[in-house]
């Protein structure tokens, strides 16, 4: 597989950000899925992307250990000041857009690879979840949040050597796809 290639499609998508992961170093924790169950986002168990739908930790983690690679993607933005609500929300609006385009190009160029996306925050694919009257209307496209699955992003990054925090005045979306091949 090969990751610079991966590495610059994803920054021709326009990320700010992309570099290669070590599956191993993802630690699924069990407290972080208990932050979710707090429901500060609104999205518990309110869509099939979001815990606890997206399965338990250890069924996370089983999931997770069937990859070979990953690929760490962030999008950061300029604040103008502490409180540029406007600049987050279009922030976090360019990162998911990014993330789709990215994951759709990955499943139609890269029919080779088997992928796990894993985004900032809940699947944004539809407008409104089909939870839990119908199953997922795009299954190909829908991903779990990182922080969903019991990763601490900050770790996540910090263990492969990928700045996290890009200084005062910013504010990074992160989001990561992990590989496996399915044909050799």
């Amino acid at each position: 597989m090969d990751m610079a290639m991966l590495r610059e499609e994803a920054l021709g998508i326009g990320f700010t950000l992309a570099e290669p992961m070590k599956v191993e170093t993802i630690k699924l924790r069990e407290e972080v899925r208990e932050m979710c169950a707090v429901n500060k986002c609104h999205a518990y168990n309110t869509n099939w992307s979001c815990p606890p739908n997206c399965g338990t930790i250890a069924e996370c983690q089983e999931r997770v250990n069937r990859y070979e690679a990953g690929l760490i993607v962030e999008t950061t933005g300029q604040l103008e000041d502490d409180f540029d609500f406007e600049t987050m929300e279009e922030t976090a609006k360019i990162h998911s857009a990014h993330f789709v385009e990215f994951l759709k190009k990955l499943r139609k160029e890269h029919k080779e690879l088997e992928v796990l996306p894993l985004g900032a925050g809940e699947c944004t694919h539809c407008q409104k979840c089909t939870f839990p009257d119908a199953p997922c209307r795009f299954p190909d496209l829908m991903s779990s949040p990182m922080e969903g699955y019991g990763m601490v992003i900050s770790d996540v990054c910090k263990d492969n050597n990928i700045l996290y925090n890009h200084g005062r005045g910013t504010l990074t979306y992160v989001g990561c796809y992990l590989f496996r091949e399915v044909t050799k």
